[in-house]
C-alpha cells in the first residue's frame, strides 16, 4: 500500500543541518531513500517559518531561509530525477507515478511571510507552494495560533486573512488550519468556497491538546469536503500533553474516532515527521506501512486502507488544486 503524507519539517532540518539535499540523510526521519524503498506515492514538504527572529530580523530572514529550504527541495530534485519530482496537481502526481516517481509538493509552515500582500501570496505559488499552514503558534498577517488562554483562541481572522481567502481558492492553493485559532477555523470554513484541510492534527475528545480537532470541527471540516491529517507527536495522541511516547495503538485509536465522526473519507496521514520528537514507534517512512497493517487487524477494508494512506488525499488535491 502507497501512501501520501500531508506534512513533514525535513526542510527545516536539512537547513539546520546545512544539508544541500535530502537523498540519503539518516539523520534526518525523511529522505528520498527511505521514501524509495517503500515506493511512497507522494510528501509535502513544508518550509516551517522558525520563530525567535525580531520583526527586523523576520524582514531579511525569513526571505533568505525560505530561499534555503527552496534550493534544498529543487537541488533535491535534481539529484534524483529518476526517483523524484515536483507536483503541484492531481494530474502531475499521476504522471510521477506512471513514471515510478515520488512526487514532491511544497508547503508553508506560518504565512507571515506572506506579509499582508496578495502579489506575495502570487509569488509564492509561482514558486510552486500548493498549501499554506495560515499561522503557526504565533499571531501573524492572517490570525491567532491554537491556545489554552480562552480569549487568544476565540479570535478570528484578520481583516486581510478575509480577503486573502478567496483568493488563495482562486489560485488553488490549499488551506489549511491546523495550528489556527478555533475562532480562525470557523471563519475560514464560512469564507473559503473551496474545501479546506488540517494537515496534521488529532482528536480533541481523544487528546485534548488545542491543537487537536473538537468532535464538532471534524464534522464541519468532513461536511465541507475537507481531510485532516494524522499527527504522530506524542502530545497530539495521549491524554498528557508532556508525553514523550508516540505509540501505534494511539496513532490507531485516533484514526477510528476521527473516522467514526468524520467519515472514512476524512482521514489521511499528516506524520509532522522532523517536526515530533520523542519516542516514535512510527519514525519515518518505512514504518508507515504498520498503520495499514494494524488497520486490517481492526477490520478495515482494504479499499478503506487505501482511502487513508491516499485516495482522500488525491481526492482533496483534485477538489483544490
Amino acid at each position: 500500500m502507497t501512501f501520501i503524507d500531508l506534512h513533514c519539517d525535513s526542510l527545516f532540518r536539512a537547513h539546520a543541518g546545512k544539508f544541500k539535499d535530502l537523498t540519503n540523510q539518516p539523520d534526518l526521519m525523511v529522505d528520498i531513500q527511505r521514501m524509495k524503498e517503500v515506493r511512497q506515492l507522494g510528501q509535502v514538504f513544508a518550509i516551517f517559518m522558525p520563530s525567535g527572529l525580531s520583526e527586523d530580523e523576520q524582514l531579511a530572514g525569513d526571505d533568505a531561509y525560505y530561499q534555503s529550504c527552496l534550493s534544498i527541495f529543487r537541488n533535491t530534485l535534481e539529484e534524483n530525477a529518476e526517483d523524484f519530482a515536483f507536483a503541484g496537481s492531481v494530474e502531475e502526481i499521476e504522471m510521477n507515478r506512471s513514471a515510478g516517481k515520488i512526487s514532491g509538493l511544497l508547503s508553508i509552515e506560518d504565512g507571515r511571510i506572506i506579509r499582508a500582500s496578495l502579489d506575495r501570496i502570487k509569488k509564492v505559488y509561482e514558486d510552486g507552494i500548493r498549501l499554506i499552514t495560515l499561522t503557526w503558534n504565533y499571531p501573524n498577517c492572517f490570525g491567532y495560533p491554537s491556545s489554552f488562554d480562552a480569549g487568544e483562541m476565540a479570535k478570528g481572522l484578520t481583516a486581510f486573512a478575509k480577503e486573502a481567502i478567496p483568493y488563495l481558492n482562486e489560485l488553488g492553493i490549499m488551506i489549511d488550519v491546523s495550528h489556527l485559532s478555533d475562532g480562525g477555523f470557523w471563519d475560514v470554513l464560512e469564507l473559503s468556497e473551496k474545501p479546506v484541510l488540517a494537515s496534521h492534527s488529532n482528536s480533541r475528545a481523544l487528546s485534548p491538546h488545542r491543537r487537536n480537532l473538537s468532535d464538532d470541527m471534524i464534522k464541519a471540516l468532513a461536511n465541507k469536503g475537507g481531510i485532516a491529517g494524522l499527527n504522530f507527536y506524542p502530545g497530539f495522541l495521549q491524554n498528557e500533553r508532556n508525553c514523550k511516547e508516540s505509540r501505534l495503538v494511539d496513532i490507531i485509536r485516533h484514526i477510528k474516532h476521527m473516522v467514526n465522526i468524520g467519515g472514512i473519507d476524512f482521514v489521511a496521514l499528516g506524520s509532522d515527521l522532523d517536526g515530533v520528537r520523542g519516542k516514535l514507534e512510527i519514525d519515518n517512512p518505512t514504518k508507515i506501512p504498520l498503520i495499514f497493517d494494524a488497520l486490517a487487524k481492526e477490520g478495515f477494508s482494504d479499499d478503506q486502507i487505501e482511502k487513508i494512506a491516499y485516495a482522500n488525499a488525491l481526492r482533496f488535491f483534485a477538489d483544490v488544486l
